[in-house]
């Protein structure tokens, strides 16, 4: 099979570019002061029988993180950098993920724990995994990337190879290519990412003041010393001596062929792909890069990427002995010197040429031509490379364990500098974010059907949920959303149901509204959109509001919608009650947008002032949203006697708006704990006669102390919100946050195994 030649006479160039891309992270869970951690692997990751995502490896201690197989490098990243927020988060407050391939401080070996599972098979795998290499060498750390050509590539190799069985082997030919020539060239990989340069001397008693490019890949790594026994020319062959292994005793299982280039099929059995084909192969000889607070960097995986696309485009196939050599040259190159040039250089520069043909052949992006050229100038100059930076770190007197412990805690940090926020996915709404960040720290299979309409496709065993906007499900009916959507048919439905909702008039044209000024002239009132969220478009006089405030007041909500209420106000406080799955789970009062003058700074000095709290943010992707300038906060203060040039006395609260939405600026303050519980079964009522499982209801207290009783109700309705938003809950200016993207997965999955 002419695997160039088929994709250049059928033009599938833009296809064999493509690929499935994921990558396995392991990492050592560390303590503060640079030792292993002890501690069992967190069980607030759920269940390790059933997550996809965050594993442990050998030991209790040593996590791994896999990405799910994504269709662009970009895409794998924003996994790759979402599951590193979950890990940093998740894991005790005094550990943090050790940032290099060797390991941090070992204790004595017999105190290394092997992972604690309910499978005794597994944790017997392992005790002879121990018995056989040692622990030590098991707590090497490294980076397994994973690939594929895409679907769309394998389904045009379907059609030209008209049978299936013709496709299997043109598969297996195809990624055994790719591997063999991996093989004979991945030294230049040790090149340029060898990490590894030295080790703490809990590891090895080795002259500590021996440097190399990477004791990883070296003889001094953890490997298989029978690599060269399995063939890549056949997959039978592979298969073969793969069997022959464990038959004779030399593996224990075929998972414990370690080779750097492992072909992977259907199921867990060697024998399947030659009746399936070989769906990806797994390239395992990548350190981690401490400079990467990924463990490895995007510019490496596009470098790779290339690399592999050129291991097959290339006429070159390696023999036998030429993966023998190959792989004598990859252990020569991992024990070299890291500041002295390649003894392999000029096949190095002949290497890189091949791939600079593989670009322009396949009209590859800009990005695959500067990765190139970082390699050739790290081909020139070892002093820059990964292994020579690290050195030089060192020998400006820090030790190695002072090194990790400084980089570990710097990248651990970097996930709580904006804790609401999931990296990678941060253009998504913030709601959606937390839930995504709970369904991976679950392992919830978690797939994102549509990033703008912050849809997701979560499955636990058998069972799928799909879920928009954070708290949208199938629990609720479509209906429901309409109904709560629309404030006149909700307050129709409450009072049926003889709960108390606020008097009002509904307008369709702002002529009308405006007309109807003398109906409200004498009474204090809040205009507002008939079904708009948010907050948006509402204006409240606890006053009787002159015609020009109200007649500014009607265009401002017509300006929201098509039609407005004009309701009465209703005295007292406003009050936030989430109810989920038949449960008030959060109360919160909102206070309006506001500022507290100091006598010397204007208006618009403490708005300004007041918005640089980190969790102040705009378009929803912080807990709460900047306090605005616009011509509602303007009509305000103008009724206050202010403008946004006034300075207002030490001490004196100033409000921008009427309306207590977190929305528009306001304050959060976490009630739920305070809240009467009479107030919370009325929520809970009102929420089923709406037939509603997830919904927000707006509830005027004026005495919160005061219990809420049939002959003196305490209360008035006015209005139940869908999708109601959960950040401002989880992160609250004020008192216990309340994490309600759990509540919503524990009504979706009651039965999910934590355990």
């Amino acid at each position: 099979m002419n695997i160039k030649q088929i994709v250049t006479v059928h033009h599938l160039q833009e296809l064999y570019k493509k690929g499935s891309f994921g990558i396995e992270k392991e990492g050592l869970r560390t303590t503060r002061e640079g030792d292993l951690a002890l501690s069992p692997h967190p069980a607030l990751f759920g269940s390790r029988k059933h997550h996809p995502y965050i594993q442990t490896d050998f030991s209790e201690s040593q996590l791994e993180l896999v990405t799910p197989p994504q269709n662009t490098l970009k895409e794998q990243y924003k996994w790759l950098e979402a599951l590193h927020d979950v890990v940093n988060r998740t894991i005790d407050t005094e550990e943090f993920v050790w940032p290099f391939s060797m390991p941090s401080r070992l204790p004595d070996e017999k105190n290394i724990p092997i992972i604690k599972v309910e499978d005794r098979k597994e944790i017997e795998y392992r005790e002879q995994l121990a018995e056989k290499y040692g622990k030590k060498k098991q707590m090497i750390s490294g980076v397994h990337y994973n690939f594929s050509f895409s679907s769309d590539f394998m389904d045009a190799l379907a059609s030209i190879a008209e049978t299936p069985e013709k496709l299997t082997s043109w598969s297996n030919d195809l990624y055994l290519k790719m591997s063999r020539n991996y093989l004979r060239y991945q030294w230049i990989l040790t090149y340029l990412f060898g990490a590894s340069p030295v080790s703490d001397d809990t590891f090895s008693s080795e002259d500590s003041r021996q440097y190399y490019r990477s004791i990883r890949n070296s003889p001094l790594g953890y490997h298989n010393s029978f690599t060269n026994k399995v063939s890549y020319q056949a997959i039978e062959e592979y298969v073969r001596d793969i069997e022959h292994l464990v038959e004779e005793g030399t593996l224990i299982e075929e998972r414990e062929y370690y080779g750097s280039a492992r072909l992977r099929g259907k199921g867990k059995a060697v024998r399947n792909l030659i009746s399936s084909g070989t769906r990806y192969v797994e390239f395992r000889s990548f350190d981690l890069n401490p400079f990467s607070r990924l463990g490895f960097s995007y510019e490496q995986s596009l470098f790779t990427h290339l690399f592999l696309m050129t291991m097959v485009w290339m006429d070159k196939d390696s023999t036998t002995e030429d993966v023998k050599t190959g792989a004598e040259m990859n252990e020569q190159t991992a024990m070299e010197d890291p500041f002295e040039s390649s003894r392999f250089k000029e096949e190095g520069q002949f290497l890189l040429n091949m791939m600079k043909e593989t670009i322009n052949a396949l009209h590859l992006s800009s990005e695959y031509d500067a990765v190139l050229e970082t390699a050739h100038t790290l081909l020139d100059h070892p002093e820059q490379t990964l292994s020579a930076r690290i050195v030089k770190e060192l020998e400006n007197g820090r030790s190695f364990i002072e090194y990790g412990i400084n980089l570990g805690q710097q990248y651990k940090e970097v996930s709580f500098e904006k804790p609401f926020l999931v990296k990678g996915f941060t253009e998504m709404e913030m709601s959606t974010q937390l839930l995504l960040f709970d369904a991976l720290k679950l392992g919830l299979e978690t797939e994102l059907l549509d990033s703008h309409d912050q849809f997701l496709k979560l499955t636990h065993g058998d069972k799928t949920e799909y879920v928009r906007n954070g708290n949208m499900t199938s629990k609720d009916t479509y209906i429901s959303h309409w109904i709560m959507a629309n404030k006149t048919v909700t307050k129709k439905i409450l009072k049926n149901y003889g709960y108390r909702v606020p008097h009002g008039e509904e307008f369709a044209s702002i002529e009308d509204a405006v007309n109807a000024y003398a109906l409200f002239d004498r009474k204090a009132i809040v205009v507002k959109p008939k079904s708009t969220n948010y907050g948006l478009g509402i204006s409240i006089f606890k006053h009787p509001a002159s015609y020009e405030a109200y007649s500014e007041a009607v265009r401002l909500a017509f300006e929201e919608d098509g039609q407005i209420l004009v309701e009465d106000y209703i005295e007292g406080t406003e009050y936030r009650f989430v109810v989920i799955d038949d449960k008030v789970e959060a109360v919160m009062l909102r206070q309006p947008a506001n500022v507290t003058g100091d006598g010397r700074q204007t208006i618009e000095q403490l708005i300004q002032k007041k918005n640089t709290h980190p969790y102040r943010g705009t378009n929803h992707r912080a807990p709460l949203e900047k306090i605005k300038m616009g011509e509602l906060e303007r009509l305000m203060l103008k009724e206050q006697g202010y403008t946004f040039d006034s300075i207002p006395a030490e001490g004196e609260r100033v409000l921008l708006r009427e309306n207590s939405n977190i929305s528009t600026g306001g304050d959060s303050i976490d009630m739920t704990d305070d809240m009467d519980e009479s107030y919370k079964k009325l929520a809970v009522e009102m929420a089923k006669a709406l037939e509603v499982k997830v919904t927000g209801l707006d509830l005027i207290i004026p005495d919160i102390d005061r219990p809420s009783t049939k002959d003196k109700p305490g209360y008035v309705v006015i209005e139940a919100n869908f999708n109601p938003a959960m950040h401002m809950h989880a992160f609250v200016q004020k008192g216990k946050g309340r994490n309600l993207a759990r509540k919503v997965i524990d009504m979706l999955f009651p039965s999910i195994d934590l355990s």
